[in-house]
């Protein structure tokens, strides 16, 4: 009875698809009608030449056996047309429809927080958009042609059927809920099979992703054939996996094949009797003979369908476990804009520097990322004054990045508040806020494309001369220009074909591009040589200019001139002032300077 919901409240939450596209769909069941009217004839076409040939010879014409032969071909020629279109343009719907499911769910995935995908392996999601979706298209088409033309041929075939001999329908029709229920096992543990088999394509496609991006790694360590096991392992889950589905199949097929036959034989038999007894005509026997094949053929058909509609739904309901997730950062209902009071400082190039506010104010933060688990910061409060060049030092897992990501609200704080410029960033909208905060990580992000596509990620309205004098801001027009194809260079998957230093140097001039009035430098050169680490942090001390700007840096030496340097640990805020005072102090900060500066 759960499951029986469960399928009804996937079938509910699918149905609104068809919205967009009801005359297609109206058209597609009118076709059907069409096709099932032309089959349901033939039949009565015998009938009617047989009872002549068997009762008045005579009536049975050339003339009218040419007019029959040519209503027929009329009905075939109508047929074909209408058969033409549910295979294409029934088809077609379902491809739309599996288009705008894929398009929701990766709106979806937009909308999804970090802390999901904290927890989430990509190659799973990727699974749930592309195989997940596949059998959608068949279903989307299928699911109600096949049922609408089950329920005419079931219908009109037990009324005529009926007509004729309404014991022997009875008896025939009995069979086919024994049938059904006989089936139920079978259905369920394809169902099962279908969804362990999406479920660990999912894992494979993970392990492969993973494997592949560290494909470096891997040859480094001669790791080869650990990874291949790794993919053995996974491959044979599915191998048992796929065995078990095609059990159910087989066993779900074998057992329509002999309702089939129980059926053939019912009919063959009884209607022998009868036909014996003088309780059937001749005629009638050979059309109830044509119209339980017909009918037959119908019920294989569902039956088979059901396959088709096991996909479907367990896509469907993977779909759906997706779309029902609530994301953790959502606006207020009554979110503004993120409002600052921008002043562009005279006699400076506009993308260089931008503002004198962005004032930032962490009131009482404290911030877990489960629920169950400990506190990572705890009662935060400090102010950053606009245009102030702050550092965040302190040991690894103290928090440093956890707090810079909750300002543009990547993560939800777990209590307190967190303004900019006096303007809870809980009511204001998410894409003003990220739009006034710019990040340059460690880990630099590259995608798939050209150069020029990747500091345009910026600005996607951005010129070429834009793109140009961002590059040079950033130091990174000479080593571009020298580039075989200049802006236009493929930097490969992640930005492979370019350096450490190049790649920094690019995700740079894109945040020149975005020209946000509050900066975070997460460990921006932490993983470069010296020289390219020089380059850098020249581009990154003119992109700070006239921003409010959150260093995070284990190398001491580069934020010594920093406006103020917080120190933070596991129990908060424990020093902050200067370099020059903190060293004063001779505590946390010292020690840690004296440890990385040697």
């Amino acid at each position: 009875m759960k499951k029986k919901g469960k399928t009804l409240s996937l079938v509910k939450r699918f149905l609104p698809y068809y919205k967009k596209y009801i005359w297609i769909l109206i058209a597609d069941l009118f076709c059907a009608s069409l096709t099932t009217i032309c089959e349901l004839v033939l039949p009565m076409i015998v009938r009617e030449i047989t009872d002549k040939a068997s009762n008045d010879i005579d009536s049975l014409t050339i003339d009218l056996i040419l007019k029959i032969g040519l209503f027929y071909v009329a009905l075939r020629i109508i047929d074909t047309g209408a058969h033409f279109y549910m295979a294409s343009f029934g088809h077609i719907m379902g491809t739309k429809i599996e288009t705008d499911m894929r398009h929701d769910l990766f709106a979806q995935y937009q909308r999804l927080s970090f802390s999901y995908y904290d927890n989430t392996k990509i190659g799973t999601l990727m699974s749930r958009i592309t195989s997940d979706l596949f059998d959608v298209t068949e279903f989307a088409h299928h699911c109600p042609e096949e049922y609408f033309i089950a329920s005419i041929k079931l219908i009109v075939s037990f009324i005529i059927l009926f007509s004729v001999n309404p014991w022997l329908t009875l008896i025939v029709f009995a069979t086919i809920p024994l049938a059904l229920l006989a089936l139920v096992p079978f259905r369920k543990a394809m169902r099962k099979a279908f969804a362990d088999s999406r479920q660990k394509v999912g894992e494979i496609n993970s392990q492969v992703e993973d494997s592949l991006l560290g494909i470096r790694v891997v040859k480094s360590f001669v790791n080869e054939d650990l990874e291949q096991d790794k993919f053995d392992d996974n491959n044979k889950d599915y191998l048992s996996i796929k065995k078990r589905s095609y059990y159910a199949m087989g066993g779900f097929h074998s057992l329509t094949r002999l309702f089939d036959g129980i059926m053939y034989i019912v009919v063959v038999v009884v209607g022998g009797i009868f036909l014996y007894n003088k309780q059937i005509q001749a005629s009638d026997y050979v059309a109830y003979l044509l119209y339980v094949t017909t009918l037959i053929a119908t019920i294989r058909k569902i039956v088979e369908f059901t396959e088709q509609f096991q996909r479907g739904m367990t896509g469907i309901e993977r779909f759906d476990e997706i779309m029902n997730l609530t994301p953790e950062i959502k606006e207020s209902k009554n979110a503004k804009e993120l409002v600052l009071a921008t002043s562009q400082m005279e006699g400076k190039d506009n993308s260089a520097s931008l503002v004198s506010a962005g004032k930032i104010e962490f009131e009482n933060v404290s911030f877990k990322y489960e629920t169950n688990s400990d506190l990572v910061l705890r009662g935060i409060s400090i102010t950053i004054n606009a245009g102030e060049s702050v550092a965040i030092v302190g040991p690894s897992g103290g928090g440093k990045t956890t707090l810079c990501s909750l300002i543009p609200r990547f993560y939800e704080v777990t209590e307190g508040d967190i303004k900019i410029d006096g303007q809870s960033i809980k009511d204001v909208t998410l894409k003003s806020l990220r739009e006034s905060v710019g990040i340059v990580q460690q880990d630099v992000y590259l995608f798939s494309g050209s150069i020029k596509d990747n500091i345009k990620y910026g600005k996607l309205n951005a010129t070429d001369e834009e793109i140009e004098r961002a590059s040079r801001l950033a130091g990174a027009h000479e080593f571009i220009s020298a580039l075989p194809k200049g802006y236009n260079t493929y930097v490969g998957e992640r930005g492979v074909k370019l350096s450490g230093g190049q790649k920094q140097r690019i995700s740079i001039a894109r945040l020149f591009l975005k020209n946000p009035p509050i900066l975070i430098l997460d460990e921006a050169t932490s993983s470069l040589d010296n020289e390219s680490e020089y380059i850098v942090q020249k581009s990154l001390e003119t992109l700070a200019k006239g921003r409010t700007t959150l260093t995070i840096a284990h190398r001491l030496t580069t934020i010594k001139n920093a406006d103020r340097i917080l120190v933070l640990t596991e129990n908060g805020i424990e020093e902050q002032g200067t370099h020059d005072e903190l060293i004063a102090k001779n505590g946390i900060y010292t020690e840690l300077y004296k440890m990385y500066s040697n």
